[in-house]
């Protein structure tokens, strides 16, 4: 084989040697035949000049001689021959359609060829000096629907140039930062992102206010609960989520309680806090701020300058705890139709400034110290309130308890005691004395907007249930102290939150009564929640829990991994 290899070589170098000879050849033929032909061509044009010019001066009869036609003769072969030579020279030179497609498709294949090259040279730089693993061809194989300009800046990208953080500003294009991070991400972690969507979103709307460095968005399906007859109105309550028998229980509560005449709901505090800590000294001195900031006759001077961060932002109350020399001061304000995270700091650091100046020793440590509190389970938030505090109640006729809900009053009335109240208080529970009252906060959340992190605080629920009316009928009551929702900001003006928003008429600002949407939405959490407890509890009471998890939260479908 391996002769045959020399052997193949050695007539292909022959080969390539008699083309290039011939060619040298032929080329010295065609210069000698040139200067003949010009040295004759000139020649003759000289002798017709001549001739004619004196025919023209002594006025001599314009006949040609023998000399003179053959000289006409060869002047007109000279002029096919100069057209034909330099003409197809002309007309090879010209860029035709066909040929400029060609050139183009060359040029693009060289170089990606280039590219591939240079990305797999960074990826073995990377290699040597223990940043990366080998990238794999599949990984690193270039798209072909990418543009040239693309291309350069995903090899930016890979190799360290251009930070992924940066396309945005760099490119002024949010979707195309997104395509070129994303398909840098495939290349750098040899993963393919294949069926995580990517079209069909406003990537400008999320921009500074939503999330950083997106490179798609997840679908999450939105199912319809309702309507819920709460305080008189009727709702149809978007829950997105992805398990299974969540919406249809929810839906199944909903029924029960408007053939039951509806729920009703009181609003019994309505303020977010935000708590910094600060240090001194000594405990002393932290003791001197504490009774200054909890007199009542100091309090107006400290709300005015709180309030002047925000029109909707007003300072309630101030609560401090001392931990040592360090002091911890729970700000608590209105915040209009907004959540209202980002209008609280402002005014807590408006009053941080203020009291830096009477109290210049004071260490400001944070501007949240953990007494607020956020996204974490807390007493303090279960005790106090955060947000939202609702309580939300019904009372669920007999005949429904039994046709609807399939089971019996004294027997909801017996677990939610021994499950809600008792087997939680043995658990050691922080607010959890319910049945799944984060299952409808998360799906309702996620349809509309909110920070579903602070689930955490506002899935504090206590449920009750007792018999009423001699014993025939349920009362049953949700109460959560901190439902921390709002209508404007954040993902709220996203467009499919802010349908579901619409859809349950609190889109937005109420420009009639600042906050009154978001106090509406609060109220259509705890309703939900009322709902979905009464259907689950019915549920494990009547024995149907696993047998409708069984029938709708698994998948009929063949997993190709078993």
């Amino acid at each position: 084989m391996k002769s045959v290899s020399m052997a193949d070589e050695y007539f292909n170098s022959n080969n390539q040697k008699q083309a290039v000879a011939s060619n040298t050849t032929s080329n010295k033929t065609m210069s000698i035949f040139n200067t003949v032909f010009f040295t004759f061509f000139f020649s003759v044009v000289y002798y017709l000049f001549v001739t004619f010019r004196e025919k023209f001066q002594t006025h001599t009869p314009f006949h040609l001689t023998l000399w003179e036609m053959v000289a006409v003769v060869y002047f007109g072969a000279s002029f096919v021959y100069f057209l034909s030579f330099f003409g197809m020279n002309f007309l090879q030179s010209m860029p035709f359609p066909e040929e400029e497609e060609e050139e183009q498709l060359l040029d693009e294949t060289n170089y990606k060829d280039n590219l591939q090259s240079t990305i797999s040279v960074a990826a073995s730089n990377q290699i040597k000096d223990g940043l990366a693993a080998p990238l794999p061809a599949a990984a690193a194989a270039v798209d072909d629907n990418i543009t040239k300009d693309d291309e350069e800046m995903i090899q930016s990208v890979v190799t360290g140039k251009t930070p992924s953080y940066s396309l945005e500003s760099k490119l002024g294009d949010c979707k195309r930062a997104t395509f070129i991070r994303r398909k840098a991400l495939e290349i750098i972690t040899e993963r393919s992102l294949e069926g995580l969507p990517f079209e069909g979103f406003d990537y400008e709307s999320i921009l500074g206010q939503c999330c950083e460095m997106p490179i798609g968005y997840v679908q999450i399906p939105v199912g319809i609960a309702g309507p819920l007859m709460l305080d008189g109105m009727e709702f149809s309550v978007p829950m997105a989520t992805t398990e299974g028998c969540l919406v249809a229980s929810t839906n199944r509560g909903c029924k029960a309680i408007n053939a039951s005449g509806g729920a009703t709901s009181v609003i019994l505090k309505d303020g977010m806090t935000r708590a910094p800590v600060v240090r001194f000294a000594s405990v002393k001195r932290a003791a001197e701020l504490k009774f200054f900031l909890e007199e009542p006759l100091n309090f107006q001077t400290l709300a005015s300058i709180f309030n002047r961060s925000s029109r909707f932002g007003r300072l309630q109350s101030i609560k401090c705890a001392i931990a040592g020399k360090n002091l911890y001061i729970r700000f608590t304000c209105s915040t209009g139709d907004a959540m209202g995270m980002n209008m609280v700091s402002k005014g807590v650091q408006n009053v941080l400034d203020y009291l830096q100046l009477d109290y210049p020793d004071m260490d400001i440590i944070g501007i949240s110290g953990n007494y607020c509190s956020d996204k974490k389970p807390a007493a303090i938030n279960w005790i106090e309130g955060r947000g939202k505090s609702i309580v939300c109640e019904a009372i669920i006729k007999q005949e429904v308890v039994q046709k609807v809900l399939k089971t019996s009053v004294e027997s909801l009335v017996e677990l939610n005691m021994l499950k809600n109240l008792t087997g939680s208080a043995i658990a050691g529970a922080l607010g959890g004395f319910n049945a799944h009252a984060s299952n409808i906060v998360s799906a309702v959340f996620l349809a509309t907007g909110q920070d579903p992190a602070q689930n955490v605080e506002s899935s504090h629920c206590i449920t009750m249930m007792e018999a009423v009316n001699g014993g025939r009928d349920l009362h049953v009551s949700v109460t959560m102290p901190s439902i921390e929702v709002g209508t404007v900001g954040g993902g709220t003006q996203l467009a499919s939150q802010s349908a579901c928003l619409n859809l349950l008429g609190v889109k937005g600002a109420n420009k009639e009564s600042a906050g009154s949407n978001a106090r509406q939405l609060a109220k259509v959490v705890a309703g939900s929640v009322l709902a979905g407890e009464l259907s689950l509890m019915s549920a494990i009471a009547a024995g149907q829990l696993v047998k409708s998890h069984m029938k709708y939260n698994r998948s009929n479908k063949v997993s190709s991994n078993v």
